[in-house]
């Protein structure tokens, strides 16, 4: 079966990077697009980023144009969030998702994404 694994979050300073991590196993992971989402507390699960299978279709949400970068390594299995400039607005527990059709676009779309990580904290401090 499918499986996603977070890492890398953690406490940061505002202003500060970190660069998140979705390890997948279970099936050929570079004919899928993947995607980032959040939630903060009381919130509802927002988009963040998301790729198309070789890299070149990527997709943000405006708040984070500019400062987030999402990129792929096919041979390793994994997708990275690289988050720079962090503000107090970007904590929230970080998932990434993908999508459950083969060769399927990215998507922005929380509805169309059928397999979940666990999750990664991501606290930004003043």
């Amino acid at each position: 079966q499918v499986q996603l694994v977070e890492s890398g979050g953690g406490s940061v300073q505002a202003g500060g990077s970190l660069t998140l991590s979705c390890v997948a196993s279970g099936r050929t992971f570079s004919r899928y697009p993947m995607g980032w989402f959040r939630q903060a507390p009381g919130k509802e699960r927002e988009f963040v980023a998301a790729i198309g299978l070789n890299g070149d279709e990527q997709y943000y949400t405006d708040s984070v144009k500019g400062r987030f970068s999402i990129s792929r390594d096919n041979a390793k299995n994994t997708v990275y969030l690289q988050m720079n400039s962090l503000n107090l607005e970007d904590t929230a527990v970080y998932y990434c998702g993908t999508r459950r059709d083969v060769y399927a676009s990215a998507s922005i779309f929380l509805h169309e994404y059928n397999y979940w990580g666990q999750g990664t904290q991501v606290t930004v401090s003043s």
